[in-house]
């Protein structure tokens, strides 16, 4: 059983008789306190799907639950539900487009790298890879002899995503996005 200090984001945890998967962590360190740290985690119940914010101390005991990761592929939309399929053994990951609205932002067709969290089989959480390839489909024309450390102008994404891009950025290029800090890094090595 790790600290409540060693546990990351998209971990899940068993707490109060239910399974949490934690989506955000804030660390502080209230004044004239002897002592550690605490950890404030935003936790959704995975079966209801129900918010709980709790503080733990740095040294309280946290029990993990027994959570999977699936090499996924976006399959196909029926309806409000999100369809992945799992490369090994074909099986089907259904979300509702309401619990992943975040990650939709970054997924399409053809993005690699997808993995479903499982809890007990399960699904309970997308998880994205560190980047993604998006191609832009409105910003500002684009600027002759901008260089890589001008200003920025906002660019709309394929998916919906309005992410900062430099100024010699065009329509219709393909860009590499980070995905945890929703940044753009570079042109993309794949054609659009």
């Amino acid at each position: 059983m790790p600290k409540a200090s060693d546990v990351k984001k998209n971990t899940a945890i068993e707490f109060n008789n239910s399974v949490y998967l934690i989506r955000d962590i804030e660390r502080s360190v209230p004044q004239g306190r002897s002592g550690g740290s605490l950890y404030r985690m935003r936790m959704y119940d995975v079966a209801s799907g129900s918010k709980l914010d709790q503080t733990f101390k740095a040294d309280d005991m946290i029990s993990l639950a027994d959570l999977s990761h699936h090499d996924v592929t976006f399959s196909y939309i029926d309806g409000d539900e999100y369809v992945f399929m799992d490369v090994e053994d074909y099986t089907p990951y259904h979300f509702n487009k309401d619990t992943i609205a975040n990650e939709l932002l970054y997924i399409t067709e053809d993005t690699q790298g997808l993995h479903v969290l499982t809890v007990d089989g399960s699904p309970v959480a997308i998880e994205l890879p560190s980047h993604v390839d998006l191609v832009i489909v409105e910003t500002d024309p684009s600027i002759k002899g901008a260089s890589a450390s001008a200003r920025t102008k906002p660019a709309t994404l394929s998916t919906g995503l309005t992410v900062q891009v430099p100024e010699y950025i065009a329509n219709g290029e393909k860009i590499k996005i980070n995905t945890a800090e929703q940044k753009f890094m570079s042109r993309s090595d794949s054609k659009a």
